[in-house]
C-alpha cells in the first residue's frame, strides 16, 4: 500500500485489503501490491527497521548444524519435517481479528472417515473419496507438465486451475501436484494415493528412486534444445504465479507449502541427480517467490503501524476506536504473516542452501548462488549482511567457472544500488584482493564480468581500486578473448575519461590521445595498437573516430600547445591508422574473431559506409600532408600507407576538386619509392599504386600513367647497368645502385603485373652468373630471384584467364625448369639470406606448378636437396651464447625462429598437397618430440591432415621414421653400443607418436597392424640361420609402445606373425620376451623400466550397491566375478566433504525472542571463513550387509546402480577430493596467462597453412 494514502482510504477497506475475497481479489491485490512495492524505496525501510525490530520475527540463516531441523516457536508452528498431506492443526484466532480473518478453504465433509491411516494420529481426514479415481492425479500432473513444458498455456490459468482443484480437496491437489515434481524430475513413476496416505517422505523417495528407470542419464533440466529451455522457464514462471497467486490466503494455511517443502528437502539430499537437481531449483525458485512476498508483507506492516500510531497519538475526540481496532488486527494479523513467511525462508535456507551450495554439481551449486543474490537485492533489510555475503565471498573459490561466474554475476546486481555500498564494505574489503585475482581467471567468460565489477566497485565505493589494482587489469586489454578485451578497454576508458576531465574542458579530446599515447607507449606491447583499439572501440568509438583531432595533433608544429615527441607521434599515427582499418572493415583484429565471419546487419551496413565516407573524406584531404611530414621516417611512412586502402577511392572521382590530392598522393608515393629500398615501405607503396590502378575507378588510367613512368624509369635504368653486372667491370657504387633499382622493381611485382618489361630474362642471366662465380652479392641476387618467380607466376595467371599457345606453354614450361635448377643451386650456398629465400620460393613455385596430375615432375636430386635443407638448417638447434643476451640477440633469434617455422610448413605443404611421397614425411615425424616446443604445432597438424590422406600410409611413415632414427644409432644383437639416452628417446618418441592414433580403436585397427607389421619386418631383417639374435631386434621394444592399442583379434595376429618369423623353439631374447608379453596384455616396454604391475595403484571399484544392501539368500546372480571379501561401499555423499570444524556456540531457536537474522558476532567471525583447508578422503568403514534388508529384483538394482552418483574427481582410494572451502586463486587464475595475439601470424596459423 503507498505511503501516501489517506486515512479515509485506508479506513475503507478494511478486512479486502488484507485478505482478499477470492482469485479476483488475490489478483487485483497482487498486482496493486507490486506496483507500490516498487514505489518503495529501500531508505524509508531502514529507517523504519529499527523503530520495529521488537514486533517483527526474522529467521536464523546460520548453517552451523549438520542436519536440517527447523526450531519453530513452541505453541505456534509444527515442524516442517512432517509426511506429506498432513494437515496442520490451525491456530486460534484472536479476538480481535476475528472479524477479518482470511478466508480459507475448507477440508471436503467427505474426506473424513473413521478409519485411520497408519502416516499419523492426525491423518483420519485423509482417505480418498468415492467420487476420486485413481488416476485423477496423474492425469491433472501431467496436464500440468504438458502446460509448462510446451509453453502455450498462459500460467495464471494453469495455476488458477490447480488451486480451485486444490480448495475443493487439498489431498488430492497436493498429491497431483507432488506428482508434477516427480515428473519435471524424469521419472516415470507415481505416487499412487495408497503410498500418499501410507508412507512417510523418505519411503516415498527410495520407491521413486527403484522406479527411476531411464535410460538416459539426462532429465529435463539438463537437456539441451531450445523445448528444455521453454521447460526452465516455464517452471520458474509456475513456480512464481503459484506464490503470488496464494499470497493472501493458501501460504498461510499451514499444509501446502510446508508439505511441499518437506518433500522437497527430502529430494534434495537424494542420491539420484535429476531429484536433487530439480528440487533444488524448485525450492529456491520458490524461496525467491516467497522473498518478494515477504518484502510487500514488510512494507505493509510498516505502513499499518504507522497509520496505527498516527491515529492513537490524535486526542479523544477524534480518535475512532473502532478504526483503531481494525488496524491493530490488521498489524497482529501481518506480524503472523511475517512470522509465517519467516519461517518458510528458514526451512528453505537451512534444509536445502546450506546443503546443496556446496553440492557436487556445479549446475545445482550455480542455481543457489543465482538465487541467493536474487534474495540480497530483493531484501536487502533481511538477508544483505555480513552471515549472507559469507556465501559468495567462499563461492568465489570454487573451482567451477558457472559457479564462479553466477557468484559474481549476483555481486553486480548489490554494487550497482548506492544503497548496498555501505552494507558491502566489510565484504569489499575482505574480498576485494580474491576478486583482482579473478582478472586472470581461466574462464574468460568469468574474468570479463569481473572487470564490470571492479569497475562498479571503483565508481559507487569511496576507497575505489589503489593504482596498483589498475595494473593488474590494463594489460587484458591486448587478450585474445574479445569479451575480456572489451571490458578492459571500457575500464581503461573510464580511468582515461577521469583523468582528462581534470584538465581543461576545452582540450578534452586532446588530453584523451596524450594519455592514450602514454599508455599504449609505457605498456610495451607496440605491435598490437590494433588489438588496443578494438578493446577501446565499444567505449571510446567517438573518440577513435575524431579524426581531426588526431591529424591536428600530427601535423602540429613541435613546442606549440600538446605537441608530441618523436615517439609519441609514431604511436599516434599506429592507433589512428587502426582506427581506420577498424572504421572501414567493422571487424577485429586477426586471432581475436570468431572464426567465421559475422554478417553484418543492414544497420550495420550502413553505418560502415558512412563511417567510410567520413575517414575518406578527411583522409583525402590531408593524407598527402602526413606523408610530406614524415616521408623520411620509415616506419611512420609505412604505417601511414595503409590507410588509402581502406578508403572509399570512388570519392576522388565524385568531384573534380579532388583529383588534385589524387595527383598529389601518386607525386608523394612516388617521392616515397625514389628515397628508400626497406621491403616494408616498397610493398605498402606497391599495394598503394595497385589499387588506385585498378580497372574499376574512373581514374585508373591517371593512376597507372603515373605508376608506369615510375616504373619505366626504374626498368631504364636497371637495363642501362645490367651489361656492367654480367661482365663483372661494376664498380661497388653501380652494384649499389643496381641492387637498389631490382629491389624496388621486385616489390613492385609482386603487387602488379611487370611481365610485359620481359625482366625474367636478365634476373636469370644474374642468378647464373652469380651462382657461378664466387663472389656473390645478396643484396642482387634476393630481388632477382623474387623478380624471376613473380614474373612465371604472372605467366601463370594471365595463361589461366586465356588459352595459350603451345609455345608459350613450351616457353613457360622451359622458364619454370630453369627457375628450379637455379633455387636448387642456391640451396647449399652459404649466405643464409639467398638459401632461405630461394627455399620458400621453391616450396610455393612447386605447390603452384608440380600439384596435381597436369604438374611439372619433380627431380629425385630436387627432393633430395630440400630434405637435406631440413635437416642442415631447419631441424638444427641454435647456437647459444650466454656472453650475448641482449634484447636485440632476442629479437633476431624470434625472426629467426619465425622464418625456419614458415620453411618448415611449405615443406608439410607439398607433403600434403602430393607433390612429395607421404613417405617424405618421415624426416619430419622423427623430430617431432625433439623439437616439440619450436615446431610441435606444425609436425602435430601435419600427421593429423595425413591420417585424412590415407591412414595406412600415415601408420607405415611413422613407422618408418622411427626407424631410421634407430638405424642412426649404433647398436648389436639386441644391446645397444653408444648411450642408452639415444634409445630412451626414441622410445618417448614412439610413445608419443602412438597417443596421436586416438582412442577409438577399432577406426585404428589397419593402421597399427601396418605399424607392426612393418616393425616386425624391420626388427628381423637380416636374421641369420644360426640362431643368433637378429641386428634390429631391439626395434622390438620400441613397437611394444604401439600394443596397448591393438585390439584382441589383432593381438592374435601379430603374435602369428611373430612366430612365424622366429626359429621353431622360440627363443628367450629379452627384447622379444617383452614384445610377446605386451601383445598378451602385460605391461609392455614398462616392465622394463621396472615399473610391475605390483607398482601400480589399484583403481577404485565402481560402487555397485547402496548401503546395506548386500545380495539376498539365495539370488541367481553370479558373484564369480566379483571379490567376496570386499564390503559393501557406502553410497556417495552428494555434498563437498567439509573439514571437521571446532564446535560453535549453540545458536539460539527461532522463537528464543531474538529479533533480527543470525548475523556473525565479530568481524573475525565473517573473515575467518573456513577456506584453504583440506583433507585425505578417508577409507570407508566396512559394513556387513543387513540380513534384514529389502531387495527388489536384478532390474531394479541395476537401475539404480546407474543413477547413483559417482566420485568425479578420483579413481584411486587416497587421492584427495576438491571441496568448495579449499579453493584457492591460483586454482582458477594463477594457471592461466593473458594471450597476447601476434600480429604477424593468426591464431589459426595452422589453418592457414594447409588451407
Amino acid at each position: 500500500m503507498s505511503p501516501g494514502r489517506s486515512m479515509s482510504d485506508q479506513h475503507s477497506a478494511p478486512a479486502s485489503i488484507w485478505h482478499g475475497g477470492g482469485p479476483d481479489g488475490d489478483e487485483q491485490y497482487l498486482d496493486r501490491t507490486f506496483r507500490q512495492r516498487d514505489n518503495l524505496s529501500f531508505k524509508k525501510m531502514d529507517q523504519s527497521e529499527e523503530r520495529d525490530l521488537d514486533s517483527l520475527e526474522e529467521f536464523d540463516g546460520s548453517d552451523s548444524g549438520s542436519d536440517f531441523e527447523t526450531q519453530l516457536k513452541a505453541g505456534k508452528r509444527r515442524s516442517l519435517r512432517v509426511p506429506v498431506g498432513t494437515p496442520r492443526q490451525k491456530r486460534p484466532q484472536r479476538a480481535a481479528a476475528s472479524h477479518s480473518a482470511p478466508v480459507r478453504p475448507e477440508v471436503s465433509p467427505n474426506a473424513t472417515s473413521p478409519a485411520r491411516s497408519p502416516r499419523s494420529p492426525q491423518s483420519s481426514s485423509r482417505e480418498a473419496t468415492p467420487s476420486q479415481t485413481p488416476g485423477r492425479s496423474q492425469t491433472t500432473a501431467g496436464h500440468l507438465y504438458e502446460a509448462v513444458t510446451g509453453g502455450k498455456s498462459a500460467t495464471v490459468t494453469v495455476v488458477d486451475e490447480w488451486l480451485d482443484s486444490y480448495k475443493q480437496e487439498k489431498e488430492a491437489g497436493l498429491l497431483e501436484l507432488i506428482n508434477f515434481i516427480v515428473q519435471c524430475c524424469g521419472c516415470k513413476g507415481v505416487v499412487s494415493r495408497e503410498m500418499f496416505d501410507s508412507m512417510q517422505n523418505a519411503e516415498i523417495i527410495s520407491i521413486l528412486t527403484k522406479e527411476f528407470n531411464e535410460d538416459s542419464v539426462k532429465y529435463p533440466l539438463s537437456s539441451p534444445g531450445p523445448q528444455w529451455r521453454r521447460f526452465r522457464a516455464g517452471l520458474c514462471q509456475f513456480v512464481r504465479v503459484l506464490v503470488r497467486r496464494s499470497q493472501n490466503s493458501l501460504l498461510y494455511d499451514d499444509y501446502l507449502f510446508s508439505s511441499l517443502l518437506a518433500l522437497l528437502t527430502g529430494l534434495s539430499d537424494s542420491q539420484v541427480r535429476a531429484f536433487r537437481h530439480t528440487s533444488t531449483f524448485i525450492a529456491m525458485k520458490l524461496m525467491t517467490a516467497i522473498v518478494e512476498v515477504a518484502v510487500v508483507v514488510f512494507t505493509q506492516t510498516e505502513t499499518t503501524q504507522r497509520r496505527y500510531k498516527v491515529e492513537q497519538g490524535k486526542g479523544v475526540e477524534h480518535r475512532a476506536e473502532e478504526r483503531l481496532e481494525e488496524l491493530q488486527a490488521a498489524y497482529r494479523e501481518l506480524q503472523e504473516h511475517q512470522e509465517e513467511l519467516s519461517s518458510l525462508m528458514n526451512a528453505v535456507f537451512k534444509g536445502v542452501f546450506v546443503h546443496r551450495y556446496r553440492d557436487r554439481v556445479p549446475e545445482i551449486r550455480a542455481v543457489c548462488i543465482q538465487e541467493m543474490g536474487a534474495w540480497l537485492k530483493e531484501s536487502p533489510s533481511t538477508f544483505l549482511n555480513d552471515g549472507y555475503l559469507k556465501y559468495l565471498g567462499w563461492t568465489l573459490h570454487d573451482k567451477q567457472g558457472m559457479v564462479r561466474l553466477q557468484c559474481v554475476l549476483a555481486l553486480q546486481s548489490l554494487y550497482q544500488e548506492n544503497d548496498f555500498i555501505g552494507r558491502l564494505e566489510l565484504f569489499t574489503n575482505r574480498f576485494k584482493e580474491r576478486i583482482l585475482c579473478m582478472v586472470l581467471d581461466k574462464d574468460s567468460d568469468v574474468a570479463m564480468e569481473v572487470i564490470r565489477l571492479l569497475l562498479l566497485i571503483q565508481q559507487k565505493t569511496e576507497e575505489g581500486l589503489l593504482e596498483e589494482d589498475y595494473t593488474r587489469v590494463y594489460p587484458l586489454v591486448y587478450a585474445s578473448h574479445r569479451g575480456l578485451a572489451c571490458a578492459a578497454g571500457t575500464f581503461l576508458y573510464h580511468k582515461l575519461c577521469q583523468e582528462s576531465q581534470d584538465g581543461e574542458v576545452e582540450n578534452y579530446r586532446a588530453t584523451f590521445f596524450n594519455l592514450l599515447v602514454s599508455f599504449y607507449i609505457q605498456s610495451k606491447y607496440h605491435e598490437h595498437g590494433a588489438y588496443l583499439v578494438d578493446s577501446l572501440w565499444v567505449s571510446a568509438g567517438a573518440e577513435l573516430r575524431d579524426w581531426e583531432t588526431m591529424t591536428s595533433l600530427l601535423l602540429q608544429e613541435k613546442g606549440l600547445g600538446q605537441s608530441l615527441n618523436d615517439e609519441e607521434e609514431g604511436a599516434l599515427i599506429e592507433l589512428m591508422v587502426s582506427a581506420v582499418r577498424q572504421a572501414a572493415e567493422t571487424r577485429p583484429p586477426v586471432g581475436r574473431g570468431p572464426p567465421n565471419k559475422r554478417i553484418l546487419s543492414m544497420k550495420d551496413k550502413k553505418a560502415q559506409a558512412q563511417d567510410r565516407r567520413r575517414l575518406t573524406s578527411h583522409f583525402i584531404l590531408v593524407l598527402p600532408q602526413l606523408l610530406a611530414k614524415y616521408s623520411a621516417d620509415v616506419e611512420k611512412v609505412s604505417c601511414l600507407l595503409k590507410a588509402p586502402l581502406h578508403f572509399d577511392l570512388e570519392t576522388y572521382s565524385s568531384t573534380g576538386r579532388l583529383e588534385k590530392y589524387l595527383d598529389l598522393l601518386l607525386s608523394q608515393l612516388c617521392g616515397i619509392v625514389e628515397k628508400h629500398t626497406e621491403d616494408g615501405v616498397l610493398e605498402a607503396c606497391a599495394r598503394v599504386a595497385s589499387a588506385l590502378c585498378f580497372d574499376r575507378y574512373t581514374f585508373s588510367a591517371r593512376a597507372s600513367l603515373v605508376v608506369g613512368q615510375l616504373l619505366d624509369g626504374q626498368v631504364d635504368r636497371f637495363t642501362s647497368q645490367l651489361n656492367e653486372l654480367l661482365v663483372g667491370n661494376a664498380d661497388d657504387d653501380e652494384l649499389y645502385s643496381a641492387a637498389r633499382t631490382l629491389k624496388r622493381i621486385s616489390a613492385f611485382s609482386s603487387a602488379k603485373d611487370l611481365t610485359s618489361w620481359q625482366l625474367f630474362d636478365p634476373c636469370i642471366q644474374i642468378l647464373k652468373c652469380g651462382v657461378e662465380s664466387a663472389d656473390i652479392n645478396k643484396e642482387l641476387m634476393v630481388p632477382a630471384l623474387k623478380c624471376a618467380s613473380f614474373h612465371v607466376l604472372w605467366e601463370k595467371v594471365r595463361f589461366s584467364n586465356s588459352t595459350p599457345t603451345k609455345a608459350e606453354l613450351k616457353r613457360l614450361k622451359q622458364e619454370v625448369q630453369s627457375l628450379f635448377a637455379l633455387c636448387q643451386s642456391c640451396l647449399p650456398l652459404a649466405e643464409a639470406e639467398i638459401r632461405d629465400q630461394a627455399f620458400i620460393l621453391l616450396c610455393d613455385l612447386l605447390l603452384v606448378f608440380s600439384a596435381g596430375v597436369s604438374g611439372f615432375p619433380v627431380d629425385v636430386s630436387l627432393r633430395a636437396e630440400m630434405a637435406s635443407f631440413l635437416l642442415d638448417y631447419i631441424f638444427t638447434d641454435p647456437e647459444d651464447d650466454p656472453s650475448n643476451e641482449d634484447e636485440e640477440l632476442e629479437i633476431a633469434k624470434i625472426a629467426a625462429l619465425q622464418r625456419r617455422r614458415n620453411q618448415l610448413a611449405g615443406y608439410c605443404k607439398l607433403v600434403l598437397y602430393g607433390v612429395l611421397e607421404l613417405s617424405s614425411a618421415s624426416d619430419i615425424f622423427k623430430y617431432y618430440s625433439k623439437f616439440y616446443r619450436d615446431y610441435g604445432d606444425i609436425i602435430k597438424e601435419t600427421l593429423s591432415k595425413s591420417k585424412i590422406i590415407s591412414q595406412v600410409e600415415s601408420a607405415k611413415t611413422v613407422c618408418l621414421s622411427l626407424q631410421q632414427l634407430f638405424s642412426e644409432c649404433p647398436h648389436t644383437e639386441g644391446e645397444m653400443e653408444g648411450s642408452a639416452q639415444e634409445f630412451r628417446e626414441i622410445r618417448e618418441l614412439a610413445r608419443r607418436l602412438a597417443m596421436t592414433f586416438g582412442i577409438d580403436l577399432h577406426r585404428v585397427r589397419k593402421p597399427l597392424v601396418s605399424v607392426h607389421e612393418d616393425g616386425i619386418g624391420f626388427a628381423f631383417r637380416g636374421a641369420g640361420d644360426g640362431g643368433e639374435a637378429p641386428p634390429n631386434l631391439l626395434f622390438l621394444e620400441v613397437l611394444s609402445e604401439f600394443s596397448f592399442k591393438l585390439v584382441k583379434q589383432d593381438r592374435a595376429h601379430l603374435l602369428a606373425l611373430l612366430k612365424s618369423m622366429c626359429p621353431a623353439p622360440l627363443p628367450a631374447w629379452p627384447p622379444l620376451v617383452m614384445y610377446q608379453r605386451s601383445l598378451r596384455g602385460g605391461g609392455g616396454a614398462r616392465e622394463r623400466e621396472g615399473e610391475g604391475p605390483e607398482d601400480t595403484p589399484t583403481l577404485k571399484r565402481r560402487r555397485t550397491m547402496a548401503e546395506g544392501s548386500g545380495s539376498p539368500e539365495g539370488t541367481s546372480l553370479d558373484r564369480s566375478g566379483f571379490p567376496s571379501n570386499l564390503p559393501t561401499p557406502s553410497l556417495t555423499s552428494t555434498m563437498l566433504r567439509q573439514p571437521s570444524r571446532p564446535q560453535l556456540a549453540p545458536e539460539p531457536p527461532l522463537g528464543s525472542g531474538k529479533d533480527g537474522p543470525s548475523e556473525p558476532e565479530s568481524e573475525d567471525e565473517f573473515i575467518e571463513s573456513p577456506l584453504i583447508r583440506r583433507r585425505g578422503r578417508q577409507a570407508p568403514v566396512p559394513r556387513a550387509p543387513s540380513p534384514t534388508s529389502v531387495h527388489s529384483d536384478l532390474d531394479s538394482h541395476l537401475n539404480l546402480l546407474s543413477l547413483i552418483e559417482e566420485d568425479d574427481d578420483g579413481e584411486e582410494e587416497e587421492e584427495e577430493e576438491p571441496q568448495i572451502e579449499d579453493f584457492s586463486s591460483d586454482e582458477s587464475d594463477q594457471e592461466t596467462r593473458v594471450t597476447l595475439p601476434s600480429t604477424r601470424q593468426s591464431s589459426s596459423y595452422l589453418e592457414g597453412l594447409f588451407d
